[in-house]
């Protein structure tokens, strides 16, 4: 009977360690996350929202860089081919998923700190950016690094 609740016992262990082990033979882990925003600028208005994304938006992304919130951002422009094509995307890159978790609160005090407005009196400020750019879309992508 013992020998038999041994057997029984040691089948149960390797059923559970069959996920554990399925894990570690993944091609693949989860990397950091990037966020594509896509902006269509409006005709006559690239240098001025230029000199806004340099102003205001590098900054915040500067001290959410230090701060551990932002790896990396990016401006990037590009052709748009027809005129409901982005011509230009914002790109800030997250060390995992969880870091989106509170942004708002997290990002708040950078905010005020570089800007010198909160979250409230920057949305009313957006309308000058609304008169420069429309904001087109967004995509959440994850890197999976492959091992």
């Amino acid at each position: 009977m013992k020998a038999r609740i041994a057997w029984i016992a040691a089948l149960c262990l390797a059923l559970f360690a069959l996920p554990a082990l399925a894990q570690d033979e993944r091609a693949w882990s989860e990397g950091p996350v990037t966020n594509v925003t896509a902006i269509k600028v409006v005709d006559g208005q690239f240098e001025n929202y230029l000199s806004y994304l340099q102003k205001n938006w590098k900054g915040v992304m500067e001290e959410a860089k230090k701060a551990g919130y932002v790896l990396d951002y990016h401006v990037y422009g590009a052709q748009a081919h027809n005129p409901n094509e982005a011509d230009l995307y914002l790109v800030v890159t997250y060390p995992n998923m969880a870091m989106l978790d509170g942004m708002e609160a997290k990002m708040g005090p950078i905010q005020q700190k570089v800007t010198k407005m909160n979250f409230r009196e920057a949305d009313e400020a957006s309308g000058k950016r609304v008169v420069m750019r429309t904001l087109l879309g967004e995509e959440l992508l994850r890197e999976l690094m492959l091992k």
